[in-house]
């Protein structure tokens, strides 16, 4: 029998496969009874939340899907909305509203908007912290019994989105379960007292095992942490792996560990809001400790300022919530620009984008506001896909320059023989491109264009566009057989 040691080197030895590296482009849906109530206050972003050391900092959450969360907070904006629309109404009647709003979901239709995008492959929420399962599990929940989708949602879902060609993920919360444990959530110190325990192991143990049976999923995302110690989810993770050999896990199987009963003290949980608040001010969103096992890691609203060693997504909702938020206006979505120049960012400093998708509970319908972003993306994807998927960092991923007094920014990636300098500036007509320089056998063209000019310079290379930049678009621009300046 296999050392705990061993069980664990094993699980580290897997490697990220090509698909996942290659792809670039995800869609993320967040999808709970939560969905129908679809509230959050639009204050702050949550690395600002964060980072105030507020102890009910959370109770201001911009995440809608921790709405039951935070009406356990009576001074929330939540619970005064709740009180203000449902008066006394029990956070779990919401699930009804939600299975009833089912009979006019088209997974096929969603399918096809991912698939649009450009996007490889689709991760759904199959149970978040309210406990809420949206396949019709057969492991009893001891505390909400039934407290789950007749319809089996995940596996209609998987067979939509494989149909148009895109992996299929799960996410699961293993962390927390409110229908276990239901303390408030404040602070990040708050998250240890609220991690469910006992009987709860071997059920989360049990739904991923029914998870991985039932759908195979291409990516196992948990989240917060995983109530098991290290060697027991080793062996989980390694019958995923038997199952899934081209699988990836996420980096939030932080296992449980008899430390966490220490670090719940009065002093240690000061300690670690300290921290918490020193790096959610720092790197300006959510970067999750690393756990002992994982594939690969998971920013969240923040992004990597350089290339990394290990292989990374930035998770982030296309406004400042996951879930559907009523009180999210046109203001708090991601820009054109900021979107496109987002996942454009991400490629060449060797990470995907997570992007999240917020249907609403109701209807079982993705809001327009939600649905011309995909198109955004849809249409630069199909313009520059060349220079984004299936592509690595260059060797400077980053650059920057000034034409004519007009200053433009590059990012670079490459594929075999040929780097790709996605561009954006406005109205330049003529680039100096700093990082590179030509070879006799170099070539200029523009992706999805024609042949480009281009000078070499004493240093770097200049191109000539067929037509001037556009603010907040990027231009893709292929140099084949080029070198890097030192």
């Amino acid at each position: 029998m296999a050392s705990d040691r061993e069980l664990i080197r094993s699980v580290r030895r897997h490697q990220v496969p090509a698909w996942w590296r290659d792809a670039k482009l995800g869609i993320f849906v967040h999808w709970t009874p939560a969905s129908v109530p679809a509230f959050a206050p639009v204050d702050a972003e949550i690395g600002e939340l964060l980072a105030r050391r507020d102890p009910h900092a959370m109770a201001w959450s911009p995440y809608s899907e921790w709405y039951e969360n935070s009406l356990r907070f009576p001074e929330s904006p939540a619970a005064r909305h709740h009180a203000d629309v449902y008066g006394t109404r029990d956070y779990h009647d919401f699930a009804a509203d939600w299975e009833a709003g089912l009979a006019s979901w088209d997974p096929d239709e969603w399918a096809a908007r991912f698939a649009a995008t450009g996007a490889r492959y689709v991760v759904l929420v199959t149970k978040h912290h309210d406990g809420y399962c949206l396949w019709p599990t057969e492991v009893p929940n001891p505390h909400r019994p039934g407290f789950h989708s007749e319809r089996d949602v995940v596996g209609e879902l998987a067979k939509a989105v494989r149909a148009r060609g895109l992996r299929f993920g799960v996410y699961y919360s293993g962390g927390l379960d409110w229908t276990f444990n239901d303390h408030p959530i404040g602070t990040f110190s708050d998250l240890l007292p609220a991690q469910p325990r006992g009987d709860y192991v071997g059920y989360a143990e049990a739904h991923v095992r029914e998870l991985i049976d039932r759908y195979r999923p291409s990516v196992l995302w948990n989240d917060i942490s995983w109530p098991a110690s290290a060697a027991r989810l080793a062996g989980l993770l390694l019958e995923y792996y038997a199952a899934v050999p081209d699988g990836v896990v996420n980096d939030r199987f932080m296992p449980w560990s008899p430390v966490w009963e220490a670090a719940k003290t009065k002093p240690a949980r000061m300690v670690l809001d300290r921290v918490a608040a020193r790096s959610a001010k720092a790197d300006r969103g959510i970067v999750p400790p690393k756990p002992p096992m994982f594939d690969v890691r998971t920013p969240e609203y923040t992004v990597f300022d350089t290339v990394q060693p290990t292989p990374w997504e930035c998770v982030r909702g296309i406004d400042r919530s996951f879930g559907h938020n009523r009180a999210s206006s046109e203001e708090f979505f991601l820009a054109r620009d900021e979107l496109v120049w987002s996942l454009t960012d991400i490629t060449a400093k060797g990470g995907n984008l997570l992007l999240n998708v917020g249907p609403r509970g109701e209807d079982a319908t993705i809001a327009d506001t939600q649905l011309r972003r995909l198109a955004w993306l849809g249409q630069f994807t199909g313009e520059v896909g060349e220079a984004l998927f299936a592509t690595r960092p260059y060797v400077h991923p980053v650059g920057s320059g000034t034409e004519n007094g007009t200053a433009f920014e590059v990012r670079y990636t490459a594929r075999d023989t040929t780097v790709f300098a996605l561009v954006r500036g406005d109205g330049a007509t003529e680039l100096t491109l700093a990082e590179v320089r030509a070879t006799p056998r170099t070539a200029v063209r523009r992706v999805g264009g024609g042949p480009l000019s281009f000078e070499p310079q004493t240093r770097g290379l200049r191109v000539m566009l067929d037509e001037p930049l556009e603010p907040g678009v990027p231009v893709a621009v292929a140099l084949d057989h080029i070198e890097a300046e030192a």
